[in-house]
């Protein structure tokens, strides 16, 4: 293991390169005419890893400044599978007149680092630039190769950041069987001061859907039985109140049977989803993996008061079980019926299995530094980059290690205003992957 001073300096570093990553405004609208700095966030990172003797490949994927970066560290044995960890540079628009602290300052204060990608994703991706760093410095070589990916455009489904690269440069990732990246690794506080570390092993598919209805355009003033905006509303409206069954998942049950052993909390089928209020702030989370959901987002129709449109638009996020794909759409169907068009960009569900030596690295490395926690297996309620990884045949993990005060309700801080990681929390989770990554 790492002399303590010196894996210190690596956690402390961390803190730095987030705060610094944070200060890089990287917007992402989905609209490209929009974009701000996923290049000068690249060249940032390729910057820090050329630094320190990395050899680098630098890929612009398919859009003027969609800037992707990777970098492989040789290990011990070259013909294990290798490790990818992966992280996305983009965030979601911030509005500062909504925060205390503006959201790309990258302010150190409070013990936090606080901004817009302070935990989605810039806090990993500080984490594994400063060990990819240490590990360079200091002549470490790990158990196996690790593949260092930075990437652009997960906040828009990754069309020119990993599906992009998946589809066009495959190369990068040869060899990888196993990979981590984001909302996974955190803890959660049970009863009797208990901690669980949640890892990810499963994430919902993600469907963003626009439906279309056509009508007669006309003038406002007069009688219209025809109105698409009259049309849209009601269908939008029985699909946003619709509730999609409810399904226990392999990985959902399991996390429950989990909580259960650690707490004696009982979560009866007959009440599940008042037995998952039970868990607290985590409880949106986990909450949101009981079922299918399907909410609309946006309203487009019309271009003056007094004119009836022929079109009519709406956007609904649906997130989609495993194993609910053709059941969900059905569903869909019989709700909506024959006249509403329906176009959609879908990107399907994730799951493994939470076993295997990766799982028993994870879980050591985090009790190493948390004596007497645990770790369980999760699914995401959302999406990330690992809905293009799989289709190399990776197995995909959430494993982004925090622990987080009690009190912190870590699921509000994505994509929500005062975003913020703690900075202990960044120093714990550099010390957590260094003692993976060394035995992985």
């Amino acid at each position: 293991m790492t002399e303590p001073n010196l894996i210190d300096e690596a956690a402390d570093e961390a803190v730095t390169l987030t705060s610094d990553l944070i200060r890089i405004d990287t917007t992402n609208t989905g609209d490209p005419a929009t974009l701000v700095g996923e290049r000068e966030a690249a060249e940032y990172v390729a910057e820090k890893l050329t630094e320190v003797g990395y050899e680098i490949t630098y890929v612009e994927s398919g859009a003027k400044n969609r800037h992707n970066v990777i970098a492989r560290l040789p290990g011990a044995d070259p013909s294990r599978g290798a490790l990818l960890v992966h992280g996305h540079l983009d965030v979601v628009p911030a509005d500062p007149s909504e925060w205390s602290v503006h959201p790309f300052s990258g302010a150190i204060q409070d013990g936090y680092v606080w901004g817009r990608g302070a935990v989605d994703m810039k806090d990993m991706v500080g984490m594994s630039l400063a060990l990819a760093r240490h590990y360079k410095r200091h002549n470490i070589v790990p158990p196996r190769d690790i593949i260092f990916a930075f990437l652009a455009d997960e906040e828009a489904g990754g069309l020119y950041g990993a599906q992009w690269l998946v589809d066009n440069r495959p190369e990068l990732f040869e060899g990888a069987t196993e990979a981590i990246s984001e909302v996974g690794g955190f803890s959660i506080t049970l009863r009797d001061n208990v901690r669980a570390y949640l890892i990810e092993t499963a994430e919902k598919g993600i469907r963003w859907m626009t439906l279309r209805v056509r009508g007669t355009a006309g003038h406002g003033s007069m009688l219209h039985r025809d109105n698409a905006v009259t049309k849209l509303s009601e269908a939008v409206a029985k699909l946003g109140n619709h509730r999609f069954p409810l399904v226990l998942t392999d990985s959902v049950r399991e996390f429950l049977a989990g909580v259960t052993e650690i707490t004696g909390w009982d979560f009866p089928e007959d009440d599940i989803e008042g037995a998952v209020a039970k868990l607290g702030n985590i409880s949106r989370m986990i909450g949101a993996t009981l079922r299918d959901t399907a909410n609309p987002t946006m309203f487009n129709a019309g271009y003056k008061a007094n004119v009836i449109p022929s079109v009519a638009e709406a956007t609904v996020d649906c997130r989609i079980l495993p194993g609910r794909v053709e059941a969900f759409n059905r569903e869909l169907d019989e709700l909506l019926g024959p006249d509403i068009e329906k176009e959609w960009l879908e990107l399907p569900p994730v799951e493994t299995t939470f076993d295997g030596a990766i799982v028993d690295a994870m879980s050591a490395a985090v009790v190493a530094e948390d004596p007497g926690a645990r770790t369980l297996p999760y699914m995401l309620s959302g999406g990330t980059d690992a809905k293009a990884f799989q289709r190399l045949g990776i197995r995909n993990f959430g494993f982004a290690p925090l622990k987080l005060p009690a009190d912190l309700d870590f699921s509000a801080l994505f994509h929500g205003v005062d975003e913020r990681v703690p900075v202990e929390a960044l120093r714990f989770g550099t010390r957590v992957l260094d003692r993976f990554f060394r035995n992985c």
